[in-house]
């Protein structure tokens, strides 16, 4: 008897100290998981911060409908707007879904009253864009015309082309530079885009090609079938959208919205003064987020979105033109 107790005695502490690693590994493991919540809150609390009081500033610039605001003034709200832009890409990673959405649509509104404020002090202008018909039978494709259609109806933008049908279409470099560009209602057009945007809105495109230089903060593609796009920018949000490619660089992470059967790839197209575009876009090279998509649609954190895939290498368009 005195054997078996010597034998038993060790026993009870080793399992007591077995049971009290594991509640201090869980222990741990909470204390841990408060930590990294916390910090989340602190990094949320800073963000809420500083995109609440820079938002307010830029909309007492903007607001009040008898107030003149100046040429310098409203660049300087333009150069604010990206900053408040580039606050909101690089906080994506730890901001709710919803905190998200409402901030892009906070900074949406703004540059849609900041672009208000341009047209009561700048005349309208109108923008030549080079246009060629697409080679076809004569008789299936109209004349093309020689002047891009302003878009009256979308206060958001400063030039664009819109309604035309199966034609390459060019806008040079200077006629986008550090503007609000749109492209909206096009079919079977080829649209080429080289220089620096301040931000691109593409809205019911169809069986497109959008060839775009490096824009400056965001590209909002919206109802848009079939097409192809390439271009770098701070952020892309694609909403209500389906069949189409994107070759992407983008410093942030994308955002797709209600979309299926996208695909994505490296941004690959070139062209003589790209690198310049680079910089005066204010774009990171080396920081390029094309496969990372988030699917507002797509709440399993554990299971990839099922609306968009990665471009096969082999698939992949390498020579543009």
């Amino acid at each position: 008897m005195e054997v078996e107790g010597s034998v038993e005695r060790p026993r009870l502490p080793e399992r007591l100290q077995r049971r009290e690693e594991e509640r201090q590994r869980e222990a741990e493991k909470k204390r841990q998981e408060k930590d990294d919540q916390a910090v989340h809150e602190e990094k949320s609390g800073y963000f809420n911060s500083c995109f609440g009081l820079e938002r307010a500033a830029i909309e007492e610039v903007l607001g009040g409908e008898d107030a003149v605001v100046g040429v310098e003034v409203l660049d300087e709200v333009s150069a604010r707007l990206q900053r408040l832009q580039k606050l909101l890409n690089d906080s994506m990673m730890f901001l709710p879904s919803y905190d998200i959405r409402q901030a892009q649509d906070h900074i949406t509104r703004l540059q849609v009253a900041l672009e208000g404020r341009r047209q009561q002090t700048q005349p309208k202008k109108k923008f030549a864009f080079k246009s060629r018909k697409k080679e076809a039978p004569a008789a299936t494709v109209p004349p093309p015309p020689t002047v891009a259609k302003e878009i009256p109806a979308q206060p958001a933008t400063q030039c664009g082309i819109q309604g035309l049908s199966g034609q390459l279409l060019f806008m040079e470099a200077e006629e986008i530079r550090q503007k609000d560009v749109q492209l909206s209602k096009l079919r079977d057009c080829t649209i080429t885009l080289p220089g620096t945007p301040a931000t691109l809105h593409i809205r019911d495109l169809s069986g497109c090609k959008v060839l775009c230089g490096p824009v400056s903060s965001s590209v909002f593609v919206d109802n848009c079938t079939n097409c192809l796009f390439t271009f770098p920018c701070q952020q892309l949000r694609t909403h209500s959208s389906k069949d189409s490619r994107f070759y992407l660089h983008v410093t942030s992470r994308a955002i797709i919205e209600d979309c299926t059967g996208l695909l994505f790839a490296p941004f690959t197209w070139s062209y003589p003064t790209i690198q310049q575009d680079y910089e005066q876009a204010g774009l990171d090279q080396s920081r390029n987020n094309w496969d990372q998509v988030d699917d507002f649609n797509w709440l399993a954190m554990d299971v990839k979105s099922p609306n968009w895939s990665i471009i096969p290498e082999e698939e992949r368009i390498t020579h543009w033109n």
